[in-house]
């Protein structure tokens, strides 16, 4: 039994049992700056907004170029069979042909452009909206990171306080068989130190498999694979020299966050939108004018043209009844060659100017539906700037609250863990000249183990809070 324990032991503080895991070189343990910039880098939702704003941009371009005229042009070639009226001669002909046929068709808005200006204003507001959800989805992002990072920092806390307390009560134990061995301490008081070795021991692997799982975690939030070596970078940062909170007021801090926040920006530019969206439906009420102009020309492997040949044939054409003379008429001799292609396209090409309006009377109440749903989603975009609003106040005065309650703590636990640790040194002294028993050692210790962790917690409780206060505060998250 003895030999385990000391082989458990040996283990543990050597970390070849569960050692949390430890990089390969310094280039794998990050920072909690180079943690945020990764996962701003790699995070999905961050992409997927990123995609958002994308989109929000091109529909803002398409409805800017809506305001050039447009142009159209079209073209076919094709056969006809059967009887049919020639394109070219507007004849009916009764034989197979080849056509061809080219159009263009152009317009230009001359009046009615508070529905194209509208919906451009309102298109800018959305993209505008969209990158403050982007510059919101960083900040959330970052927040995240920093909670998971402090999370694995405290777990990584434990495990060293764990190690700690393993290497105390092995050396207490090391010491007690001692005077058991020369008869100053019963042996009941080295299976109480073997107990205890024991009951440190897994307490420690707990704590490693905590910090293995926050790091796990970590990972998941910044998007990075779980083969990846990776370790975090112990700041050194005390929670005393952050703790200026409370020199401020949080309707301060509130005022401060609602001027930047990405949440209230976008609501805000959401309901600028929705306005400028009911200015676009109620322009749908008015004319329109446009300028239209129309091109075209067309050809056909059947439109024959007379050609005379300057020569003349004498055909009969009846006889004088008396003397039955035959009467002869000059006919000329011409051709029927097909009219080139080129000249085809020349002659038959054609334009067609107009001015063209256009009066909504009457569109199956389309058009008054479509404000009135304009009007209700501006409704709703104002309710939600109320919210987001509302939700941030909210927020922001829990944080303080959460945060002086945190600085509170902290104060007790670090007052708390100095008595502890002050009886303890007392209580070794004591038991090493045999003046206290195993139990009251053991007792004050696990009282001093109690009282360094929850010193650890209080510490990585405030300096979250305080990060939180910053996140609120647009400063950039850091230890």
């Amino acid at each position: 039994m003895r030999l385990f324990y000391t082989f458990l032991v040996f283990c543990l503080l050597s970390g070849f049992v569960g050692r949390p895991q430890s990089p390969g070189s310094m280039d794998n343990v990050w920072s909690l700056q180079q943690c945020v910039q990764y996962a701003i880098e790699h995070n999905i939702t961050i992409r997927q907004d990123s995609l958002t704003a994308r989109m929000a941009r091109y529909t803002l371009l398409q409805s800017q170029l809506s305001q050039l005229p447009s142009l159209n042009a079209n073209g076919g070639y094709g056969r006809s069979f059967g009887r049919s009226i020639n394109p070219t001669s507007n004849q009916f002909v009764d034989a197979d042909y080849n056509f061809l046929s080219a159009n263009a068709t152009g317009n230009l808005l001359l009046f009615g452009w508070l529905n194209v200006r509208n919906t451009i204003a309102r298109n800018r507001y959305s993209l505008e909206a969209s990158l403050a959800d982007l510059d919101q989805a960083k900040d959330d992002v970052s927040l995240n990171v920093a909670t998971g990072f402090l999370t694995a920092l405290l777990a990584k806390e434990q495990v060293n306080i764990s190690r700690n307390q393993v290497s105390l009560s092995q050396a207490q134990l090391d010491q007690t068989r001692k005077f058991a061995e020369a008869g100053r301490l019963p042996e009941l008081n080295v299976a109480q130190l073997e107990s205890q070795v024991a009951s440190d021991s897994s307490t420690l692997i707990s704590a490693i498999v905590s910090y293995n799982s926050s790091i796990l975690d970590l990972k998941t939030l910044l998007n990075l694979d779980f083969n990846v070596s990776f370790s975090i970078r112990e700041p050194g940062v005390e929670p005393d020299e952050q703790v200026k909170v409370a020199a401020m007021q949080p309707e301060e801090i509130y005022e401060i966050a609602r001027a930047r926040f990405g949440s209230v920006k976008g609501s805000k530019l959401r309901v600028s939108s929705a306005e400028k969206g009911v200015s676009a439906a109620k322009a749908n009420l008015y004319p329109q004018i446009n300028l239209g102009y129309q091109a075209g020309t067309n050809w056909a492997d059947n439109y024959l043209t007379y050609q005379y040949s300057g020569r003349y044939d004498t055909l009969p054409i009846g006889v004088v009844g008396r003397t039955g003379d035959t009467v002869y008429q000059p006919s000329p001799r011409y051709t029927t060659p097909v009219v080139p292609f080129g000249s085809q396209l020349s002659n038959n090409f054609r334009q067609i100017f107009s001015l063209n309006v256009n009066i909504p009377i009457f569109n199956s109440w389309q058009s008054q539906y479509a404000i009135r749903q304009a009007k209700i989603n501006l409704a709703t975009s104002q309710l939600n700037e109320y919210n987001a609003e509302l939700t941030l106040k909210q927020n922001v005065y829990k944080a303080y609250n959460n945060a002086l309650g945190s600085i509170q703590k902290y104060n007790a636990a670090k007052r708390a863990d100095d008595a502890a640790q002050r009886a303890l040194d007392f209580a070794k002294k004591r038991y090493d000249l045999g003046l206290t028993s195993t139990v009251d050692l053991l007792v004050t210790q696990n009282s001093a183990f109690s009282a360094a962790s929850n010193l650890i917690s209080a510490k990585y409780d405030l300096i979250f809070k305080l990060k939180v206060i910053d996140y609120y505060l647009g400063k950039e998250l850091k230890l």
